[in-house]
């Protein structure tokens, strides 16, 4: 009796392997949340993107973005366990390491800080150090605490004498020519000269030396330990979403923001993506030839340094427990850059 299968046979066989595959359940999606720091808007539109064009799909992961605001207790779920990842800060997981709080940062989206200060165009400011003639300068607590104690040991002539709080009201501001204003490049500037006419002079503090990364991907310790692989798929992925985001075509991951937060408007969407691609927002320093979301330990330990020296951080921290470089700076992502 012959053991050859005749082509009648075979393709019977055949098909009753292919139906036994087709019916194999496809490989299930890891299911991962990512709480981002306030309302939807463009300075989270790459995680946007990879949701909105099947980026994190292909890395095997079903991504929900966990959108944040003045609500929101995002950074205490991701403590307490609710989400994966959160939009940290460098000096959020400096605190955190202080507290005893295991947390890291695995990727810094943002090269650059978007914290601007802002003066009146008429005014004869025409450089950061010309703001410390000012009378008033309008500020956030966290602000006055952190950034302007560094202008205040790095500068002469800013003073605590300066400061006024700053309630996300630019009125004060718009109203007292001899007058600063704390706010974020890609919001408050826009804002203004809607509501003025006249646009109103900008200083990028990242482009004047206070310069911490931002928009991180911070995750908890363990999550790290126990699943690098998760990690590396969630970081990858959201670097080439904002790729796309940055140079591709953005439309879907836009009617998403606009979904998540309906008041925001397609101009100040194309405002704010604009002026993060102008001040290299995302793309700059090592990002260039590294990738998005680039961390050095050089860029970290400089930035800690400047913190010792005004008294935010001890000199004894272990900064290093508050960051990981094993994901990110491996050129991921950079063909799609156009």
């Amino acid at each position: 009796m012959s053991n050859l299968l005749t082509p009648k046979t075979f393709f019977a066989a055949f098909g009753l392997a292919a139906a036994g595959l087709a019916a194999q359940p496809a490989a299930a999606l890891d299911e991962v949340t990512y709480g981002t720091n306030w309302l939807a808007q463009a300075e989270h539109g790459g995680f946007y993107q990879a949701v909105a064009d099947g980026t994190y799909e292909k890395y095997g992961l079903k991504v929900t973005i966990v959108q944040g605001g003045p609500q929101a207790a995002n950074r205490a779920l991701l403590i307490a366990g609710r989400v994966d990842f959160y939009m940290g800060s460098p000096l959020g997981e400096m605190d955190a390491v202080k507290e005893g709080i295991p947390l890291v940062d695995v990727a810094a989206i943002f090269q650059k800080d978007p914290q601007v200060l802002l003066a009146h165009p008429d005014q004869g400011v025409e450089t950061f150090a010309d703001l410390a003639r000012l009378e008033t300068i309008f500020m956030g607590k966290d602000g006055y605490v952190t950034f302007f104690e560094w202008m205040k040991k790095n500068f002469e002539g800013f003073n605590d004498a300066q400061y006024k709080p700053y309630t996300f009201n630019p009125a004060p501001f718009i109203a007292d020519p001899k007058s600063a204003q704390q706010g974020y490049l890609t919001s408050e500037p826009f804002e203004i000269e809607n509501q003025t006419g006249w646009a109103p002079k900008v200083f990028l503090l990242a482009d004047n030396g206070y310069n911490p990364y931002s928009t991180m991907i911070t995750t908890k310790t363990d999550l790290v330990e126990s699943n690098p692989d998760l990690v590396q798929r969630f970081v990858d992925a959201s670097i080439e979403g904002w790729y796309n985001y940055l140079y591709g075509d953005n439309a879907a991951a836009n009617d998403l923001i606009k979904k998540d937060n309906p008041e925001i408007t397609d101009a100040q969407l194309a405002y704010s993506l604009g002026k993060m691609k102008e001040y290299g927002i995302v793309v700059s320093g090592e990002a260039e030839d590294k990738g998005i979301g680039c961390m050095t330990d050089e860029r970290y330990k400089a930035f800690f340094d400047d913190m010792v020296k005004i008294g935010v951080q001890p000199a004894d921290l272990d900064y290093t427990k508050a960051y990981t470089t094993q994901f990110v700076c491996k050129g991921v992502g950079l063909s799609l850059k156009k």
